[in-house]
């Protein structure tokens, strides 16, 4: 008897638990690494969701956010996905070309962006302006404009994102379209000489600027912001260029073929909360697309403020967008 009680306190224990167990359910958000590194906003989005519910946050990763669209197209209605987070406008037609987002159903009127951008199928979470980045002490006299970046000293290095993966290179492309129209091919081609190396995504290529290997980096206006808040630092610095830079709003959507269709919603309206808004400045390092309860730090107010923001249509970009990597393809490797 002595050993019966226990088991059969054991047993009357675990049928109380089992109900909440088998409750509990997994939602799986598809995203690119550097959301969900130590250091960046996944830790934290996870924690504070999973609050809210019964629930467990699962992260599958890929290098950047055009990546995640190719993956996405591959696996087709066998994707193990119930949320995307990390496309852009850039992506959000080609995106709802493939059959697999539905509408989310929810009231938006929360977020705010330049633009006004406003979907029934993704939601954006954050937006920034894209920006080269340099070192002041490598580099005291930055470029002022594109046109500047593109035909200045093949000496000065930079390094880029390839606009096939990622979409910090896909802006790039596109920023260099909107300024130079049919006459970008030979501006990359121009540009191709100051080019170290092109990498699959954002975090390589940052990860070679502030090892040194190169004087600037593509990145955002925002960027500097980490280094002045988390380093204490203001050696980093973004070039304000004189024909605007181009904006990326990210998006996220839920899944067609989800069986959490009810917690993927759920995670979107948290996404439009404080709770998740305030995580984003000092781990993402990009701008609220939605109220905060917390200010910002005083270092976004010395950042480069775009006097002109430019954004294709993304109708547009969906009909074009292979041609025009084609166009830089056969520019990159011209000689």
């Amino acid at each position: 008897m002595t050993r019966t009680l226990p088991f059969l306190c054991f047993l009357s224990t675990f049928a109380i638990a089992y109900p909440a167990m088998a409750q509990e359910k997994t939602l799986t958000i598809y995203t690119y690494e550097s959301f969900t590194a130590e250091w960046g906003p996944g830790p934290q989005v996870k924690e504070e969701f999973e609050k809210t519910c019964a629930c467990t946050i699962e992260f599958v990763s890929v290098a950047d956010g055009v990546a995640l669209l190719s993956r996405l197209k591959l696996e087709g209605q066998g994707t193990g996905a119930d949320l995307v987070l990390g496309l852009d406008t850039n992506l959000a037609t080609e995106a709802k070309a493939t059959g697999l987002f539905e509408p989310h159903g929810l009231d938006t009127g929360a977020i705010a962006v330049p633009g006004g951008y406003d979907d029934e199928v993704f939601i954006p979470y954050d937006y920034g302006h894209f920006a080269v980045v340099y070192d002041t002490q490598a580099m005291p006299t930055p470029p002022k404009s594109l046109k500047e970046l593109v035909e200045g000293d093949p000496a000065q290095k930079i390094v880029i994102q390839d606009p096939r993966t990622s979409t910090p290179g896909l802006g790039l492309l596109l920023w260099v379209k909107s300024v130079y129209g049919d006459d970008a091919p030979a501006a990359w081609t121009k540009l191709r000489d100051r080019i170290l190396t092109v990498t699959p995504g954002w975090s390589e290529a940052y990860g070679l600027f502030t090892k040194g290997e190169v004087p600037m980096v593509l990145s955002y206006t925002t960027s500097p912001a980490y280094h002045m808040v988390a380093e204490d630092t203001e050696r980093y610095q973004a070039a304000a260029f004189s024909e605007g830079h181009y904006i990326q709003i990210e998006l996220a959507g839920m899944l067609t073929t989800s069986n959490s269709k009810e917690l993927a919603r759920a995670f979107l309206d948290f996404m439009m909360t404080p709770a998740f808004q305030n995580i984003i400045p000092t781990t993402n390092w990009m701008m609220p697309a939605a109220p905060t309860s917390e200010p910002l730090p005083d270092a976004f107010n010395r950042l480069v403020k775009p006097q002109n923001t430019l954004l294709m249509d993304p109708e547009e970009v969906a009909a074009h967008r292979r041609a025009w990597i084609d166009e830089w393809l056969t520019a990159m490797s011209a000689r």
